[in-house]
């Protein structure tokens, strides 16, 4: 008899799981929230997930109780004997601590993955981490999907003339230059100097812009300073328009006022992250949920997933 394959969400990321779900063929499993008077709750599955292939999706963005949560689904779901326990991390929280930047700071993406590890977890799914080589952090399979299956076929039908695909720092080059050889792009870079964390003291621009269709390309957006301040950069350099791409919408702060008064015509994100109420028109959410629901019957399934890796 084949192993059944059993789907759970945490609260947060219900709204995504659903859709995941739905994608699968599945419904997703019950889950009973014992909540202690001090906020501190218990969750339990409701309905046996012994020899199962067990599936936990959860993307764990801030507050913590996120990632906690996760954490003690997947504990439960290893003390029931879930033969197959896979994190399903859409926006894997935490990523930006991957090294040690200064002294006596954590690794933060190191210790979350000892966590993942210590609750049993025996594989993790995720999209587009901040930092490539969290992968190794891990001693167990980790499928690192990247949001280019979602994007590609949106920026081909913009059928954009005289295209360039720019990356607003350094750190994304790689990824702005292989978006730039699967469109036939031309390529552009903003180079820029944080007086702090979330705080830019001056930026400037590679590459020729003017009368070029540009699209930005980053892995996240927390609070769009980067992202705004290079649109209005490359706008001022002659671009006929400005448009961005970013998998993860943190959108933090005043993220949604910076993005509605910038230069950009248009950011297109993801839904790993739940988007707070008062979106602008300026952002265009694409799903992620079928990438995850096909890749998550592959590994189910025992198949290859290479053909999901199209830059």
């Amino acid at each position: 008899m084949s192993q059944k394959a059993i789907l759970f969400s945490i609260r947060s990321s219900k709204d995504l799981a659903r859709k995941i779900a739905f994608s699968y063929g599945e419904e997703l499993g019950n889950i009973h929230f014992f909540e202690f008077k001090d906020g501190e709750y218990e969750p339990s599955f409701e309905q046996s997930v012994r020899g199962s292939r067990v599936f936990l999706i959860g993307s764990t963005f801030p507050p913590a109780d996120n990632l906690m949560e996760l954490l003690l689904m997947c504990d439960a779901a290893h003390r029931a004997s879930a033969k197959n326990i896979t994190l399903v991390i859409p926006y894997f929280g935490w990523a930006r601590q991957d090294r040690k930047n200064k002294p006596r700071a954590p690794i933060g993406a190191k210790l979350v993955t000892n966590l993942i590890e210590a609750a049993g977890a025996t594989r993790v799914m995720t999209m587009d981490l901040h930092a490539d080589q969290i992968q190794g952090f891990f001693e167990i399979p980790v499928d690192h999907l990247y949001a280019s299956n979602i994007f590609s076929q949106y920026l081909k039908d913009l059928k954009l003339q005289n295209l360039t695909i720019a990356s607003p720092d350094m750190g994304g080059a790689k990824r702005a230059k292989s978006y730039a050889s699967y469109l036939s792009a031309e390529m552009a870079i903003c180079y820029k100097e944080r007086k702090k964390a979330n705080e830019i003291e001056y930026m400037n621009l590679i590459g020729e812009v003017k009368d070029r269709n540009v699209i930005l390309i980053d892995d996240m957006v927390d609070t769009a300073g980067t992202l705004v301040m290079a649109a209005d950069l490359i706008k001022k350099q002659g671009a006929a328009s400005v448009r961005a791409i970013a998998t993860h919408p943190v959108l933090s702060g005043r993220a949604y006022e910076k993005i509605a008064l910038s230069a950009l015509e248009e950011l297109v994100v993801t839904d790993s992250i739940p988007l707070k109420k008062g979106l602008p028109s300026k952002i265009k959410v694409l799903s992620c949920a079928a990438l995850f629901a096909d890749v998550m019957h592959l590994v189910h399934n025992k198949e290859s997933i290479s053909s999901k890796f199209i830059i």
